[in-house]
Parts: structure tokens; C-alpha cells; sequence
């Protein structure tokens, strides 16, 4: 299993690039808004890796964090869901957009990668949305633990720059703290991505500030 290439932009194309890894030459599938992210040929590169295995294919695909390597895990997880679906959804929400969307049960944002129907994005909620409290944390533990960042480039004509967001960090830090007041972690997952949409760029006593606002009962 290659879990993680590291070496030297060598080529670029429209859904992948090459790196030279001492002096081989891995193709690695990646998406819209990690290609926007890479540098320029002949600089250094990394990323995290997941190996498709068919009968008569073997084809990696990169990730610029490995919270984005989970979520294309359990995407692929959902019925109907392909790698290349998959890497659309991420493309074009990235890894935060994808966690706040699946909390939120907004399948519409889903809905708006290339190729994903409503069907689709709707059965992609559900089967998920169980599962986001739990990638929410791992994020900010990830993170920590690997300390690493996407490549910076200039921006992509065909692909538009993402709006700003709260680390992964914050987020997972004011998930585990609503979930140390005692509430349940489908509940707490869905105020902190509500609040993370509403306030980007927010720190962490932020996020917890907003959610529990959003968590105060009504009346």
C-alpha cells in the first residue's frame, strides 16, 4: 500500500500529475482544487496517496491532507459513489466544505460536484452524515500529528478559489469541547459546521461561542 509520495513535480496534466520519486515516475490522480494547489513543475511536492486495485488497473490518487484521504475513503464507501465521483465531490467542496455539508444534511451542496445527481448527493447525507462527528475530530488530531499544509500556487482560471474556513483544528476542538458539555455528537457536529459556514475564518472560543448559541434551547 503507497500511503504517501513525496518528490518532484514533473508533469502536469488536466486530472493528474507526475512525480519523481528517485527517479520513477508516479502518475497520481488528483482533483480540481488540489491540481489549482500544486507547484510548478520541478519543485517539490507531496502528497498523501490511496491505490485503487481492479483486475487490469492500479491507479493512485492524491490528497493534499490525510482528513481529505478519509473522507475520499468513506465516499467511495457509498453506493454509487466512484473514485471519480468522489474526487468531484472533493474538487469542488473540499475537505471542510465536504464534513460542514454531510453535518448539515445540505445534500444540494453535494449535489453541485460535476457528474453527482440528487439521488445521489441525497443517499451520500444519509449514509455519512452518522459518520461526520467522528472525521470532524480526527481532523484537528490529524493535523496535528502531521503538521502539514496543501502546496501554494497561483489560482487556477477554470477553478474558483474556495471561500475562507476555520481550520480543521478549530472545528475538531469545538466539537470535542460541545461534546465534553454533553451533547451528542450528531448535534454538536451540526452547530459547529453551521456555525463554521457562518463565520469563516472563525478560532476555535468562536466556533463554541456560535454553536452553543445554536444549540440554546428555543423559547
Amino acid at each position: 500500500m503507497i500511503g504517501r509520495i513525496a518528490g518532484r513535480l514533473i508533469h502536469r496534466g488536466p486530472d493528474h500529475v507526475m512525480i519523481d520519486v528517485g527517479g520513477v515516475g508516479y502518475i497520481v490522480q488528483v482533483s480540481d482544487r488540489t491540481l489549482a494547489a500544486m507547484p510548478g513543475p520541478g519543485e517539490a511536492v507531496a502528497l498523501y496517496t490511496d491505490l485503487l486495485v481492479r483486475e487490469d488497473l492500479l491507479q493512485l490518487y492524491g490528497f493534499p491532507t490525510l482528513l481529505e484521504r478519509e473522507w475520499h475513503r468513506l465516499l467511495m464507501g457509498v453506493q454509487g459513489i466512484g473514485a471519480k465521483a468522489s474526487m468531484a465531490i472533493l474538487g469542488t467542496l473540499g475537505a471542510d466544505g465536504v464534513g460542514r455539508a454531510i453535518a448539515l444534511g445540505d445534500w444540494t451542496a453535494i449535489k453541485a460536484a460535476p457528474g453527482v445527481g440528487p439521488k445521489i448527493a441525497q443517499r451520500v447525507v444519509n449514509e455519512l452524515k452518522g459518520k461526520a462527528p467522528g472525521i470532524m475530530a480526527m481532523g484537528g488530531t490529524l493535523a496535528e500529528a502531521t503538521g502539514a499544509a496543501p502546496a501554494q500556487a497561483g489560482p487556477v482560471p477554470s477553478v474558483s478559489p474556495p471561500p475562507p474556513a476555520p481550520t480543521v483544528s478549530a472545528q475538531a476542538e469545538a466539537l470535542s469541547a460541545l461534546g465534553n458539555l454533553g451533547y451528542a455528537p450528531a448535534d454538536a457536529a451540526q452547530a459547529v459546521a453551521r456555525a463554521a459556514g457562518e463565520a469563516p475564518g472563525a478560532d476555535t472560543p468562536a466556533l463554541i461561542r456560535a454553536a452553543l448559541k445554536l444549540l440554546a434551547p428555543k423559547g
